[in-house]
């Protein structure tokens, strides 16, 4: 262990809130700027430590960031430190979406307002085809894994079978296969070296015992799970009861609580489902607003899966049920942050004591692996959906038993979109344009065809 002071909880407070404020990029991003932070530059814990920690996260659902922050948060300083870590990594988030949500429903139907929104769409689209191949690259090293991805985007796609069904499917598989030692689920999903710095676990302030409030505590973990639980679902059960399951709020409570549980894959493959649901089924927004809260999430820190507290907000305000509407939005899109971030801390404090049980466990390896083979499909499917719905006026629904496949009507195609699109496409699949980059050009250049009078 380095010869340093411990870090004072004040301190790693301050710690926490710089990497919160600073969270831009996505998960992979949010990654690298803590192991940058924590590893090379404070030497918290080594680079064994910090891996084994980001593998465990990639197990759970949820947004794997905010999940190896608590982690690493409880690592340092108990179950308070994990709280202060979650919590001020989703908190610069949660505030700026919450006000460009306030925005957007009062000056969303605004020229200027629709002119950046129509950029932003064609920018995020190509972060999302990017994200595409960024993980089929990884994920996708064999015939068995493409089938998996081929088979999870035809199945949401053409037929519409729920995300969870998808991900469950492919588990099984996953685990069928390395029961049979199949090859290709036996596999260790591999991470790519997150820092060019390798730092000894040895040389760290955690160094390589493990803390003694980390052994496991059976009775310690129960408890604490046992109060996560009742602040999550509690005001699930209240509302249901008090409301009645078809209010708009006890609709938003259970759904997103069914998220935080299914949320296996990060924020773009759970997205095509939240865009099914909160599109076709409740009606919350329409297909194109997907695509503008998903480009506030992308331009704001913090987790993109932050973008369902937008979804909550309009639901909430166009369904006020008597409130004022921005109060009602308000309330909505809280509630979503509430039961969408709630459950990580649950699945740290309860799961980490024990996460050395897992660390050689190969069947849960192989159904990993082959989730993330579906989790491509599943991303090419929120692709294609964003796109066709950015791209064309007008689609059509071509329904058969057991089918439900849109196609688009060629008259409708907006050039404009088309040609955004395209550029946008080109700067970062060609050029490697950086998000931040693509979202300003693509933002700069709806408002300049908006005021030209092209869209």
């Amino acid at each position: 262990m380095q010869d340093r002071p411990y870090p004072t909880l004040a301190e790693a407070t301050r710690i926490w809130a710089r990497i919160g404020l600073l969270s831009f990029g996505g998960p992979a991003g949010q990654i690298a700027l803590m192991h940058r932070i924590l590893v090379e530059e404070r030497r918290w814990l080594g680079e064994k430590r910090f891996l084994h920690a980001l593998n465990y996260c990639m197990l759970l659902p949820g947004p794997e960031a905010m999940q190896l922050a608590v982690y690493i948060g409880w690592l340092m300083h108990r179950t308070l430190g994990g709280i202060i870590a979650g919590a001020l990594f989703v908190l610069p988030g949660a505030v700026a979406i919450m006000a460009l949500s306030w925005v957007y429903a009062l000056y969303g139907n605004v020229g200027p307002v629709e002119a950046l929104f129509f950029g932003l769409k064609a920018a995020v689209l190509a972060i999302v085809v990017q994200a595409v191949i960024r993980i089929g690259a990884r994920a996708l090293g064999s015939p068995a894994m493409l089938a998996i991805a081929a088979a999870s985007f035809v199945a949401i796609f053409a037929f519409g079978v729920p995300f969870p069904l998808i991900i469950l499917a492919a588990g099984l598989i996953g685990l069928a296969g390395a029961r049979a030692g199949v090859p290709a689920f036996l596999a260790a999903g591999a991470h790519a070296q997150v820092g060019r710095v390798q730092v000894a676990d040895a040389d760290t302030l955690l160094g390589e015992e493990t803390p003694g409030h980390a052994q496991v505590d059976r009775a310690h973990a129960l408890r604490v799970a046992a109060v996560i639980l009742i602040l999550w679902l509690g005001p699930v059960a209240l509302l249901f009861a008090a409301l009645g399951p078809a209010h708009v709020f006890s609709q938003i409570a259970g759904f997103f609580s069914i998220l935080a549980v299914v949320t296996f894959g990060g924020a773009y493959a759970v997205l095509a489902w939240v865009a099914q649901e909160a599109v076709q089924n409740f009606g919350w927004l329409a297909p194109g607003e997907m695509l503008d809260g998903l480009g506030m999430a992308e331009t704001t820190p913090g987790p993109l899966i932050m973008v369902t507290q937008f979804v909550g907000f309009m639901g909430a305000f166009r369904d006020a049920g008597g409130l004022p509407p921005l109060l009602a939005g308000t309330l909505g899109g809280l509630l979503t942050t509430w039961v969408t971030f709630l459950p990580c801390f649950l699945w740290i404090f309860l799961g980490a004591p024990f996460i050395e049980r897992l660390r050689d466990n190969r069947a849960l390896t192989a159904a990993l692996t082959a989730v993330t083979a579906a989790v491509v499909g599943v991303i090419l499917n929120l692709a294609v959906w964003f796109g066709l719905h950015v791209v064309f006026d007008e689609l059509r629904r071509i329904t058969a038993p057991g089918l439900a496949l849109d196609i688009p009507v060629w008259t409708t195609l907006d050039p404009a979109a088309a040609g955004l699109v395209l550029a946008a496409l080109v700067a970062v699949l060609r050029f490697g344009a950086g998000t931040l980059a693509i979202l300003s050009a693509c933002a700069a250049a709806g408002l300049l065809l908006g005021a030209a009078g092209l869209i």
